[in-house]
C-alpha cells in the first residue's frame, strides 16, 4: 500500500483547512438546495465553473432535493443510466437534461 506524501507540519495544517472549507462549502450547497433557495438547474450549471461543486457526487445532491431519499435517488440514476460514483463534473448533457426532466426542478 502506497504511503501519504511526506508532508510538513505548515503543509498538512494547510491541507486540513482546505478540506474542511470544502467540506462547509458542500454542506452549505446541500441546505440550499434542502430549503429550496437553489435550484438543481443552477447548481448544474454551477458545477462546470466550481470545481468544489462539481467534484459534488450526484447521488449526495439528489438526496438533499426535498421529497428525494435514499431510494428514490437511486431508483431516479438507475432510471436516468448515471452510476453511483459519478460527480457533478462528470455529467453529460443528456444525462443533466434527463436530471432536470425526471426532477421537474
Amino acid at each position: 500500500m502506497p504511503q501519504p506524501p511526506a508532508l510538513t507540519p505548515e503543509q498538512r495544517q494547510a491541507a486540513l483547512e482546505k478540506a474542511a472549507k470544502v467540506r462547509r462549502e458542500r454542506a452549505e450547497v446541500k441546505e440550499k438546495l434542502k430549503l429550496g433557495s437553489l435550484t438543481l438547474a443552477e447548481l448544474l450549471e454551477k458545477a462546470e465553473d466550481d470545481e468544489t461543486v462539481g467534484k459534488m457526487k450526484v447521488v449526495s445532491v439528489l438526496e438533499s432535493l426535498p421529497g428525494l431519499g435514499k431510494v428514490k435517488a437511486r431508483r431516479l440514476m438507475e432510471t436516468v443510466g448515471i452510476s453511483e460514483s459519478r460527480r457533478l463534473q462528470g455529467l453529460g448533457a443528456k444525462q443533466r437534461a434527463d436530471l432536470l426532466k425526471e426532477t421537474g426542478r
